[in-house]
């Protein structure tokens, strides 16, 4: 097993895995350690990784007129694919009309959700931190992208002799951070083993439940992911970006098949940032830049889903929501999938600014929570395969050939 690459490596473990957890699950709590081991020495190099990468790639691109380009055209990607996949969700759940119908006494009761629910103003807020490394220690991603942002750009502003040392240091930094990332790496197959065997062992009583309840529910968000990933995403890398999508997505096979296993974007960021570079050739100046900034407010997959969800629990509850509404249904997406973290089941809280807004019961979110799971290891790897595709992209408009380009 150790001759085959990384990702066969990885799709086998999650195959095993399925098995064990399924056949032999009292056999789980011997095996589940492994995946909270990787889980936690992925998230300890998350802060540092994320803070050196950005700062490496700021001062890497020189005077602020350079970081301006990067920054309008990554965001413009990042926010005209998310509108896309939003605006995909929204055809099809107004096709297919998944909640008329559903028995409303399937609901649950989601705990603490209230308290996570947020006004769209609360994720400009937490755009700039009080304390710094106070939310380096909290884990929150948002802040720390715009500090180092702003401190790599001043780097660049200051005399020579200083602003050599402080880039000389921060690139060293990256570098080593990036060498504990790939010693990680090596570990992701025993991870995904011990994450895919617990989660199977723990819903082995409900598996056809879960199978069978809102079954077009989640065929709609399922087939909603699949068009804006395997069609939409290739179009714009084959005819914007002028390189092959599909020979991309081959590359990208280790960090999409753990972005599957764990439901983390924030989680999988190294190993999507190790793919880039050394598969798809494209420069760490760009993924250095684009990719952590992506794995933050580049929630393609959360924003289509989040569309769907609350459009499904408006039906029903038997609201018809107006053109206008579903209009705020579009827009409060596109705002909360910028704002949510990039954590297993963060959609599902950030949902709670969907609802708000148009005025629907937070009690709804209990409808939609039995497939919740499954649907969430599907929009996370959609997420980290439109980062991907916008680091492509973003290169390509750079003038760099990578390995994947169209001659």
């Amino acid at each position: 097993m150790l001759k085959l690459k990384l990702h066969w490596q990885i799709l086998i473990a999650f195959i095993l895995a399925a098995l064990f957890g399924y056949f032999i699950p009292e056999g789980v709590r011997y095996v589940s350690w492994l995946g909270d081991l990787f889980l936690r020495a992925l998230k300890m190099v998350i802060i540092p990784l994320v803070f050196s990468s950005i700062i490496s790639g700021v001062t890497s691109m020189g005077d602020g007129k350079n970081l301006g380009r990067l920054g309008i055209k990554t965001i413009a990607y990042y926010l005209t694919t998310s509108t896309l996949a939003i605006l995909t969700g929204l055809f099809v759940v107004n096709i297919v009309k998944p909640g008329v119908g559903v028995d409303l006494g399937f609901s649950k009761t989601v705990e603490g959700l209230e308290g996570s629910a947020g006004s769209v103003k609360d994720i400009f807020y937490r755009l700039i931190p009080e304390n710094i490394v106070d939310s380096m220690a909290q884990g929150a991603i948002l802040p720390v992208i715009f500090f180092a942002i702003l401190l790599g750009y001043f780097i660049t502003r200051t005399e020579e002799k200083h602003r050599q040392i402080l880039t000389g240091f921060f690139d060293a930094f990256f570098e080593v951070m990036m060498k504990i990332t790939l010693f990680i790496i090596r570990f992701t197959p025993l991870g995904i083993f011990g994450i895919v065997s617990a989660e199977v062992s723990r819903n082995a009583n409900d598996l056809g439940a879960i199978a069978g309840s809102l079954a077009i529910y989640s065929l709609c968000v399922v087939a909603g992911l699949l068009f804006h990933g395997l069609v939409s995403l290739p179009l714009i890398v084959r005819y914007v970006g002028k390189a092959r999508p599909y020979a991309h997505l081959k590359n990208m096979t280790v960090p999409l098949l753990t972005a599957f296993s764990t439901s983390s974007s924030s989680a999988t960021l190294p190993l999507t940032m190790e793919a880039l570079e050394n598969n798809s050739g494209i420069s760490n100046r760009i993924s250095s830049f684009t990719v952590p900034l992506g794995a933050t407010i580049n929630m393609d997959g959360t924003a289509l889903y989040e569309c769907v969800a609350a459009m499904f629990i408006a039906q029903a509850y038997g609201v018809d929501l107006t053109f206008v509404q579903q209009m705020l249904v579009v827009i409060t997406a596109l705002l909360a999938s910028v704002g949510a973290a990039g954590i297993p089941m963060a959609g599902l809280v950030m949902m709670t600014v969907v609802l708000t807004a148009v005025g629907l019961p937070l009690e709804g979110i209990g409808l939609v929570l039995a497939v919740d799971r499954v649907l969430d290891m599907i929009r996370t790897t959609i997420n980290v395969w439109s980062d991907s595709c916008g680091a492509l992209l973003i290169a390509r408009s750079e003038k760099e050939q990578t390995n994947i380009a169209v001659s």
